[in-house]
């Protein structure tokens, strides 16, 4: 990659794709106050220079799929083939190596039990130099899917949020939804580029512009779809990456959770199964950053009983794999 020195524009920017990242160009310009041209520009830049990705992210819950979040212990020989073949599954959103290249965290969404049951009982368990399989299912969300961490920047004012922000969506049915062959050719393109045209979609699908664009908009109302933001922290300062594993006092989830999705750092934290009843990621400028925000923040939270730190070394795979990075 090019060097890349983001400024305030940059940042206003990408809060504003996070908010909406299909907006048109002249949209977001109208918003920040600059020609069109200059944000077309800014972003060829930021995808150029500091890997931007804009993309559709399929909310699994809403089809009535589970996620379960994967710790793989191996041998250190043997963790970047293991991430690199589990970013290859269609059933995996995110791979990552922490804990010095000594275990693979990976977040899957099976499609069905038996997909499940065939990674988790055969696959993995058939793996040479795993140590160790721990599942974990997520039983609720505090923060992550639409609301992104670059929500979290407030370097856009209210009122050029309030322009920006799409329509709200609509509560889970009672029922999963249920995607035709149609949705799944429109959400496997958007996944590629969330910004992908209409007149594209258009080909795609074999449907016409006016279909294709109400059933964007059923997709996104529904919760099934939303456009996530895919950004190097590390060009604009924050380097250091880390997961939490909290054991948090069952009575007091709801309000630990609450905390953390309002801390500035913290860019996912779910509820889950298993002796560290919370899982979170947490984004900080450095080493002596992350343990302030350790000390100070986390420690201070009344129920939190027990925290494990892991830091992430290497990003392999954010829904789409691109090879290790």
């Amino acid at each position: 990659m090019d060097s890349l020195v983001a400024d305030e524009l940059d940042l206003q920017l990408l809060q504003a794709l996070q908010l909406d990242g299909r907006a048109a160009f002249s949209r977001i310009a109208g918003v920040l106050g600059v020609s069109d041209q200059t944000v077309a520009r800014r972003y060829a830049r930021l995808r150029t220079s500091g890997g931007l990705r804009v993309i559709g992210v399929t909310d699994g819950t809403r089809l009535g799929r589970t996620r379960w979040y994967l710790r793989l212990s191996c041998t250190p020989d043997a963790a970047e083939g293991l991430a690199t073949a589990l970013a290859r599954r269609p059933d995996t959103s995110w791979v990552g190596l922490t804990s010095g290249g000594t275990e693979v965290l990976c977040v899957m969404v099976a499609r069905s039990r038996d997909e499940r049951d065939s990674l988790l009982f055969d696959k993995l368990q058939r793996t040479p130099r795993v140590t160790a399989v721990s599942a974990h299912c997520l039983l609720h969300t505090f923060y992550g899917g639409s609301l992104g961490w670059f929500t979290k920047s407030r370097i856009l004012a209210p009122e050029q949020v309030a322009a920006l922000a799409p329509p709200p969506v609509d509560p889970p049915g009672a029922d999963p939804v249920v995607l035709d062959a149609t949705d799944e050719l429109l959400l496997a393109a958007l996944e590629r580029d969330g910004r992908t045209p209409v007149t594209e979609l258009r080909k795609v699908t074999g449907q016409s512009e006016s279909a294709v664009r109400r059933r964007l908009e059923q997709l996104r109302r529904s919760g099934v779809l939303f456009v996530d933001v895919q950004f190097d922290s590390g060009l604009i300062g924050y380097e250091t990456k880390a997961t939490l594993w909290l054991t948090v006092t069952p009575s007091a989830l709801a309000s630990v959770g609450a905390a953390l999705a309002e801390h500035r750092e913290i860019v996912f934290a779910a509820a889950i199964t298993g002796p560290s009843n919370v899982v979170a990621v947490a984004v900080c400028r450095d080493t002596s950053g992350l343990y302030r925000y350790l000390s100070e923040r986390i420690g201070a939270l009344d129920g939190v009983q027990q925290v494990e730190t892991a830091p992430i070394l290497r990003q392999v795979k954010q829904l789409t794999y691109e090879g290790p990075r």
